[in-house]
Order: C-alpha cells, then structure tokens, then sequence
C-alpha cells in the first residue's frame, strides 16, 4: 500500500531522514521500532503530509503522493495519530467522533437557513455511527464525558476511533502506549487488531514496548540514524546484531553480553 523510496528530511545540517526505503503492505499491521532520534516520527510527519520531504517519493496505492498537504491525504485515506492525543477537551467523547467526516453540510452557511432537513439527516446517521465506534471500542460508557477528562489511554482510544468515522485505508500510529496503563494498552491492541482482521485496516506502528510490537506487529522495521536498519519477524529483529548495537552502543551491548549488568 505505501512505498517510500530514498526518503530525506533534513533540518539545516541535520539528517533527521536519510535515504529510508521501506514498504507497507496492505493488510498488515507493520511495526517501526527505533532509538530515540532514529527519525521514526519525522518519517511519520512526511509520509502524512506535515512535512516536506528534501527529496525522495512516497507512493500509495500506485499514486505518487509526496509532498501532498494531510487534507487531501485525508480524503485518501491515510491518517495518522500523534503521541500526545489532539482532541477537542471542551467537547464531548461523541462530538469529537461527530466532527471527523469532512464535507458536512451543516458546515455551509446557506444550507443552515435552507437544508435543515438535510442537516439533521446527516447528523442522525454521524450521531448512529459514533455510537457504534464507542461500543467497538468499549468506551461507550463515556460518550457523553468531556474528552479533556480522559485517561491518556482513553484519549488514544478516541484517537483510534476517530480513524473509524471515516473508514480509513492506512492508519498511522505514533507511540499509541506511550502513557498508558497495561489493561488499557491491552485494550488498544484488541481494537487494532479487530480493525485489521475485521475491517481490512492497514496499520504502522511507532512503539517502544517491544511486548506489544511483539504482539501485534508483522514485520517489524527497525530505524536509526535516519534510516531502515533492518526488517523481520519480531525475533528476528531482537535477535539482530545491529539493532542490539543501535539500542545499546557497543559498550553497554559488551557489557550485556558478558553479564555486567541486566
């Protein structure tokens, strides 16, 4: 479903992206792994649009897409999540799921005065399919709390359903347990996997806990210094020379390796 040829993303000097190639097949649930500063998020923000690449092309489905603005990717569908939860505090659980789908009519001036009718129709079945999100997700219970009251996890829950009010293609998921509890993680991971399984989601996956990359993600891509270190199966990753050094340095991986410390 994606492919990203020779991708560079550089800040000034810095190389925060530096000829990543890697491909995202449709249906799977891919794990991007990575010490921090391996350019794992900054390869999120210009695969989604919200940054422009120095050079190289990500392709979707075919379609050369580089450089596309989210909006329009959106409309594609391709979304992503962020690793702090961007939702709307003052509003309800629901109203946030409400607001997702673009192209509302209710969001046209003249349609307020003359396409009421029309108005409530649309809302009625946004209103039904929030409701259907929430239960899917198991956070029913809370769709008429204000968002910002969440849990952390909770809100990454809202975030994920979001994703479903628009029936999207590939999801984009940046650290989705950082900052929540076990249970709720767990809880997170059942809903990605019923969207894949069920619902035929493509999902890649920021994440440090190699528990839940372990459970959910095949395969797994490992990132550092800007680019694609390695891809395999979760075992094979762990297992991999070079990704042991990119998490540990040579000097602590001695250490390990000879029993010096945990």
């Amino acid at each position: 479903m994606i492919v990203v040829e020779d991708l560079h993303k550089h800040f000034g000097g810095f190389h925060a992206v530096d000829g990543a190639s890697l491909e995202i097949a449709s249906g799977s649930i891919t794990g991007l792994i990575g010490p921090n500063g391996a350019g794992k998020t900054t390869l999120f923000n210009v695969i989604a649009g919200r940054l422009p690449p120095t050079s190289g092309k990500v392709v979707m489905n075919g379609e050369d897409i580089t450089g596309l603005p989210p909006h329009e990717l959106f409309h594609k569908g391709l979304l992503r999540t962020f690793q702090i939860a961007h939702e709307f505090s003052s509003m309800s659980v629901r109203e946030n799921l409400m607001m997702v789908p673009g192209s509302q009519s209710g969001e046209a001036i003249w349609n307020a005065w003359f396409g009421r009718g029309r108005i409530a129709e649309e809302e009625a079945a946004l209103l039904k399919k929030a409701d259907e999100v929430l239960e899917f997700l198991t956070i029913d219970h809370l769709k008429d709390e204000r968002a910002g009251n969440l849990s952390g996890g909770q809100k990454k829950l809202l975030e994920l359903g979001r994703t479903m009010m628009v029936d999207a293609k590939i999801v984009f998921l940046d650290e989705v347990g950082a900052g929540v509890n076990r249970t709720l993680l767990n809880t997170i991971g059942d809903a990605i996997i019923r969207l894949n399984k069920e619902r035929g989601y493509t999902f890649c996956v920021i994440e440090h806990d190699m528990e839940f990359i372990g459970r959910l993600c095949d395969p797994v891509i490992c990132m550092a210094e800007g680019k694609v270190l390695a891809e395999g199966t979760i075992d094979e990753i762990k297992s991999n020379e070079q990704v042991i050094e990119a998490y540990l340095g040579t000097g602590l991986k001695n250490k390990v390796q000879a029993g010096e410390t945990a």
